[in-house]
């Protein structure tokens, strides 16, 4: 309770924190007069109970039946006077009044919520109403659809259907006339885009888009990629974010970016398209557009937000691929479904789901499902249910066998959040974020760190092998498996398979299968299927078998060194033979790709080729270089 000679240091603090003490007792505040000095500014706030004071009768209006409306006023003397004082030359504010002395009855807490000084539209909400409001619905029924999606009672709302009928009123004008200059700059902006397109795909013939237009002849979707996206796709493509977290406020339009992971573990862009509506027929357009782009190949896995629209166009126009919700957009919605519902439960709950999350067996997770949901009371949540349709395309227990290639780590979404805000930061216009979109995906303006010397961890040959083919990135998620393989005793079985548990079986058994005519290895954990890295599990029966190389068939291609497109910074101004073989293999790969295309361009390659060869041979050797290649080819005495 606030007090004589209490302290604040500025009086939007103290009005807010009388304002927190009249809503737990059941009334609100308001502010009432301000007195200024010429030296000290206003150096008097008072605050006072809302139904302080009595209403000054004012003029009826020139009507037949003028409304005749009730006042709460009552001279109600509750209060908190400020008075603002200069200490050592600090400015505070000190209670120099209070009373809590009211004379009308105090508000229950189901009650005193419907007060007009805490009924609040948060922003989120308005953009809702207005977007219902457009569509046509009455203000009752955005009212009732406002409550199922929030998953609350009847008029348990923090505002009421007369806030959102004045809301509504208020902005109606405003955005009639805010309307008609966004769908002019719209028209205007999207053609802009359109003719960029244009120009782009006249100076660069491997560039490639695709749109939609209206009845009216106006741009409608707008897709589009390039070539070096088109190239990556043919190594990275195998597992697809499409990102649909951005929506333009200035035009209405839904982002959608394709992204692969490359053998680096960072975002590869692929495409974007620009979108007017979230409907089924939309994102029909934009796969087939994408498929379309990436000349019919499709991925295994597309991993997406939770979007009913999205996942029956992936149903019907990618009938083969794995389709997963990402963690990141599952984990980042249970706080705004369930932290009101749940209060003070919801930490508890947050950690279970975590936990039943990452579960293995999907009997167990579903077991493991319904007692969450009974224990927390969910059985009737709308979210829950959302969740639980979903099943398959999130918890670990059931994805665990679809390749994701590490795309669903921390680390990842990451780099794929910083490249969204950096091709989305300042832009003003479509054309400039064309612009900035065309930079970001251009590989000449990448690049990654480069080949930092690898330090071995083990004694085991096949750390050593996989260091040579290896990028940084898959060889640092290899050789922490193959340290951990250390722990891992097995058991062979009578069919050749072995059981692998850990040696203080601080886990379950797994069941390794052993195929040695083909060199064939599976592990129950799947995390081959899943990353594309070997497990501890199947590492240690490679050791135990006395192989001193991982068979090549699970050196995966798109984790290789030889696979990369971006180019890699030399960091100390030399390399290694092996370094430098690396390098040339894939460059050389590359090129001789490119010029299959046409025998316009192999004639074209083979005639450079053989000049770049003749120059060199003339260039002087430089003894230094030399040298520095001599110890990877001379074995030590």
């Amino acid at each position: 309770m606030p007090y004589v000679g209490q302290i604040f240091k500025s009086d939007d603090d103290a009005f807010e924190y009388y304002s927190n003490f009249a809503r737990k007792n059941g009334f609100s505040i308001r502010k009432a007069r301000s007195t200024e000095s010429q030296n000290l500014g206003i150096y008097r706030r008072d605050f006072v109970c809302y139904r302080s004071g009595f209403n000054q009768p004012r003029k009826k209006a020139n009507v037949e039946h003028p409304r005749d409306r009730k006042s709460v006023r009552c001279g109600c003397d509750a209060k908190l006077y400020l008075t603002k004082e200069i200490v050592n030359g600090l400015t505070q504010w000190y209670v120099s009044q209070f009373s809590n002395v009211h004379n009308h009855e105090l508000l229950e807490d189901d009650q005193v919520r419907l007060l007009p000084a805490y009924r609040k539209i948060q922003e989120a909400d308005q953009e809702r109403i207005l977007l219902l409001s457009k569509a046509g619905f009455p203000v009752n029924r955005i009212v009732k659809l406002l409550e199922l999606e929030k998953g609350v009672q009847p008029g348990q709302l923090p505002f009421i259907e007369k806030d959102v009928r004045n809301f509504v009123r208020t902005c109606k004008k405003t955005v009639q006339d805010n309307d008609a200059l966004l769908t002019e700059k719209r028209e205007n902006d999207t053609m802009d885009l359109l003719e960029a397109c244009k120009a782009m795909a006249e100076r660069d013939s491997n560039f490639v888009y695709d749109y939609t237009t209206d009845e009216n002849s106006k741009v409608e979707n707008i897709s589009w990629s390039y070539a070096d996206s088109v190239r990556a796709s043919t190594i990275f493509g195998d597992v697809v974010t499409f990102d649909t977290t951005y929506r333009s406020i200035t035009y209405g339009l839904l982002l959608g970016v394709w992204f692969g992971i490359d053998n680096h573990g960072k975002p590869m862009f692929l495409g974007c398209v620009l979108l007017q509506d979230e409907s089924s027929n939309s994102f029909t357009w934009a796969l087939q557009t994408f498929l379309r782009f990436m000349r019919g190949r499709c991925p295994q896995t597309i991993l997406t937000d939770i979007d009913s629209s999205l996942r029956d166009a992936i149903a019907r126009e990618l009938p083969n691929t794995k389709h997963v919700i990402c963690s990141w957009h599952v984990l980042s919605k249970l706080s705004s479904w369930f932290s009101l519902p749940l209060g003070s439960q919801y930490e508890e709950f947050k950690a279970e789901f975590d936990m039943l999350f990452h579960l293995e067996g999907v009997e167990e997770f579903e077991h493991q499902w319904n007692h969450l949901v009974a224990r927390f009371g969910l059985d009737s949540d709308k979210h829950i249910a959302l969740l639980f349709s979903y099943r398959t395309a999130w918890p670990f227990s059931y994805i665990r066998g679809y390749f994701l290639a590490r795309s669903m780590t921390a680390e990842f979404y990451q780099s794929l959040d910083a490249f969204l805000k950096r091709i989305l930061s300042g832009q003003t216009c479509l054309q400039l974020f064309f612009d900035q979109v065309g930079f970001a995906a251009d590989l000449r303006n990448q690049s990654r760190e480069g080949l930092q010397y690898m330090h071995l961890k083990t004694c085991l040959p096949i750390e050593e092998n996989a260091r040579n083919v290896l990028t940084p990135y898959a060889f640092n998620a290899l050789q922490h498996e193959i340290v951990l393989s250390m722990q891992y005793a097995t058991t062979e079985l009578a069919n050749g398979s072995y059981l692998v548990r850990h040696y203080k079986k601080m886990d379950g058994e797994y069941l390794v299968i052993w195929l040695p005519q083909d060199e064939q290895i599976h592990c129950s954990c799947k995390e081959f299927e899943h990353s594309g890295i070997l497990c501890r599990h199947c590492l240690r029966v490679l050791t135990v078998k006395n192989y001193f190389e991982i068979p090549d068939k699970y050196v995966l291609f798109r984790w290789r060194l030889e696979s990369s497109l971006v180019p890699v910074e030399d960091q100390n101004g030399q390399c290694s033979s092996d370094e430098c073989a690396q390098v040339f293999h894939s460059l050389a790969e590359t090129l001789l790709t490119e010029s299959l295309f046409t025998k316009e361009r192999f004639n074209y390659v083979h005639k450079e080729l053989t000049r770049l060869l003749e120059h060199v041979r003339e260039m002087p050797v430089c003894n230094e270089f030399v040298l520095n290649m001599a110890p990877n080819n001379i074995s030590e005495s």
